[in-house]
């Protein structure tokens, strides 16, 4: 039990300033370009808990996933996992650190090869990572097949025969046959029914319980965030502009893109319906962000500030907010 609580407390996963630039070629005319899809990003990922990272498509979130698993190297910033910098990592230790960090896809789809049965894809990672045993290996996809709510028969059978549902458990199942304490779930739900997602939500809660794991959860539908987040993060192209705990981004949203984005998330309850804000314009392009706040020109409080100095993510009493006026905004926040 002292284990337990030992890494409750313990960060496992750290971003400090993380970036990943793409460059992309200049034809005849042209200069190549950089893409800052994900310019700078920071936060702590604790055992046992979920961190959220929500966003419009083009946010950035993707790109942080594929570094937050070692996919991607971050072009600059620290990646830390469970202390280890990434960068200064022997290819030994890297080994080690690919195995802590696992990823779940957003599409049950085309994430499992067709050709191959479920007990095959489910070892593979152990296979190619591992000294186990084929019966070892064998017991183990039993194992995590029943985990996840299939059956030990499925072991035998093909992808095309599992509902979308179903395809999802399996990849999750895939995940977790390393016995990761990082799970980088990116969009897991979004292709799915919504009477499904919420079995696969309760699946993800349930494993995370059982085996203290640390999720850091890609999403733009902040009804599923709600759901399953301790802590959410809102990104806009490429920076996080407000995180803190769940109930507090809910509650009180202090920055506007945050407002606009849980304005457009149908809210059943009375309680959880914000002030609308609409947003204006499409999200601007990475390639030519806009000076200042790259929110300004979609925001209906910017001022000429706004459109000159980029703000910092501040401290607020509940969460961090990288807005110019989020006091002035929600100045009857501040005095609550």
């Amino acid at each position: 039990m002292s284990e337990q609580l030992h890494h409750d407390s313990q960060s496992v996963l750290e971003a400090r300033s993380l970036a990943r630039h793409y460059d992309i070629g200049g034809g005849f005319f042209s200069k190549p370009k950089t893409v800052k899809a994900l310019a700078s990003a920071s936060f702590n990922l604790q055992a046992g808990k979920t961190l959220a990272v929500v966003g419009e498509s083009g946010c950035g979130k993707s790109t942080l996933a594929r570094v937050a698993t070692l996919i991607e190297t971050p072009t600059a910033g620290e990646l830390l996992i469970d202390g280890a910098d990434v960068a200064h990592a022997s290819s030994e230790e890297m080994k080690r650190l690919r195995q802590d960090v696992q990823i779940v896809f957003q599409d049950p789809y085309g994430s499992l090869n067709p050709r191959k049965k479920i007990g095959t894809i489910l070892e593979e990672p152990m296979v190619i990572n591992s000294d186990a045993s084929a019966a070892e290996r064998k017991e183990r996809a039993l194992e995590m097949l029943t985990k996840v709510g299939l059956r030990r028969e499925h072991y035998n059978r093909y992808p095309h025969m599992f509902s979308g549902g179903q395809r999802q458990r399996i990849a999750v199942a895939r995940a977790l046959m390393l016995q990761p304490r990082i799970l980088v779930a990116d969009e897991p739900v979004s292709a799915l029914d919504v009477s499904i997602q919420a079995q696969v939500l309760n699946l993800l809660m349930d494993l995370q319980e059982e085996f203290n794991l640390a999720y850091l959860f890609i999403s733009h539908d902040l009804s599923v965030v709600r759901h399953i987040a301790d802590e959410v993060m809102v990104m806009y192209l490429g920076r996080p502009v407000e995180h803190g705990p769940r109930d507090a981004i809910f509650q009180n949203p202090m920055h506007p893109y945050t407002k606009a984005l849980l304005a457009s998330t149908p809210a059943v309850d009375p309680r959880h319906r914000v002030e609308r804000i609409k947003l204006k314009g499409e999200l601007p392009s990475p390639i030519n962000p806009p000076s200042g706040c790259a929110f300004h020109q979609r925001c209906p409080f910017a001022e000429a500030r706004c459109s000159t100095e980029r703000p910092e993510l501040t401290d607020f009493p509940r969460q961090k907010v990288a807005c110019h006026f989020a006091d002035t905004i929600n100045q009857d926040q501040t005095a609550a």
